[in-house]
């Protein structure tokens, strides 16, 4: 049994007189995944009142954006993508129109089915069409109530850490296998299977491979605040982490996936700045500029201050600001040994941080490089 292309018209007085029975669905909208096709009969049919038997000879009606399934006993024998309208002949062989827009191994997966079921040419006793929404489907909001971990990789900076993020956005699917959306989610419906009567369960797995998904992307050096740029990507890695028990189980894809907004942690957002601006000082002469100006602006705040030694004297920094830069990044050399040298620059660097000019975690940083040097 299959479809045959009709080239018919629309369905007026003058069709009434070529079809017995017309199946037909009225636009599906985003909300409705499956629904089961409404049918009009003509006098002409054999099977007048029967809702679940399709006269030989009907015609079945696939507008685009849909994909019709023929379900007889409990097994799906046709399918069709292609946009058009189809007289059903149970004795030919199945049609499979796909209209290249379904998954590539929908074929296959019907041939398997076809060796798994045998009904030993038993007559019909149960026949359905089911039309299948095959647009894209959007407005599946997501959310972490909790944050998650997104690791940061900065080889320049020699970063390899995670942080704590909350992420929010929207997604959309895809419906690409019928057949197994039907075997293995929805059944026989009476009237349509709903996208809600999922929702819930789709979004807890979204958020559970939305980890490992982030993995992926922090990879490929993609900072977390980047993401709004790189949704494909992320659209990418959610469908490879999905794929066992969306794509392959239910014959469901995520087409797109935005994000609204993604926010780190404070103190991680901090951290990160400082091992940031700590990694830029290594460098000599962004090192030296980086001092130079912080010594001008205490010199300017010194100044100011009416006390003028509550925090650090004129005197003091200008005392400092002669020999830190150089000491520290070899213009001026300390004197004596290499231990000598670097007590003189940790002190240095110590008189910096009590100044206000370095954070602790720049601090210990520069420390760290500076052990290093000499080791």
């Amino acid at each position: 049994m299959g479809f045959i292309h009709a080239a018919l018209g629309a369905a007026t007085g003058v069709l009434s007189d070529q079809w017995k029975e017309y199946f037909y669905c009225d636009s599906l909208n985003a909300d409705i995944l499956v629904a089961k096709g409404q049918k009009r009969t003509s006098l002409k049919s054999s099977n007048y009142g029967t809702d679940n038997i399709i006269t030989n000879g009907s015609v079945i009606s696939v507008a685009d954006g849909q994909c019709v399934l023929i379900v007889d006993n409990g097994k799906v024998v046709d399918y069709c993508a292609e946009p058009g309208e189809y007289k059903y002949d149970a004795s030919s062989e199945p049609s499979l129109f796909d209209g290249g827009k379904l998954a590539d191994n929908i074929k296959k997966v019907f041939e398997n089915m076809g060796k798994r079921f045998t009904f030993g040419g038993e007559a019909p006793k149960d026949q359905r069409i089911y039309y299948f929404n095959t647009k894209e489907l959007p407005g599946s909001k997501y959310g972490t109530a909790n944050p998650v971990p997104f690791r940061v990789v900065d080889p320049r900076a020699n970063i390899d850490i995670d942080v704590s993020v909350k992420c929010f956005g929207e997604y959309s699917i895809r419906l690409t296998n019928p057949i197994l959306f039907y075997t293995n989610v929805c059944g026989n419906v009476a009237n349509v299977y709903r996208k809600a009567e999922l929702d819930a369960q789709m979004k807890s797995e979204f958020l559970t491979a939305l980890q490992p998904a982030f993995a992926q992307i922090s990879a490929r050096q993609i900072r977390y605040s980047e993401l709004p740029a790189h949704t494909q990507e992320l659209a990418d890695a959610m469908n490879e982490q999905l794929s066992s028990k969306w794509r392959d189980l239910r014959g469901i894809e995520v087409v797109s996936c935005g994000v609204n907004s993604i926010v780190a942690d404070e103190k991680d957002e901090d951290m990160l700045k400082s091992l940031q601006r700590a990694a830029a000082l290594k460098d000599p002469e962004l090192g030296k500029g980086y001092l130079a100006g912080q010594f001008g602006q205490a010199a300017v705040d010194a100044a100011n201050n009416e006390k003028g030694s509550d925090v650090l004297g004129v005197g003091i920094v200008n005392g400092v600001a002669g020999g830190v830069a150089g000491g520290i990044y070899g213009g001026t050399a300390a004197a004596g040994d290499d231990t000598a040298a670097f007590k003189a620059k940790v002190e240095k660097l110590a008189m910096m941080k009590e100044a206000g000019l370095l954070t602790e975690e720049e601090f210990a940083a520069m420390k760290k490089e500076l052990l290093a040097s000499i080791l």
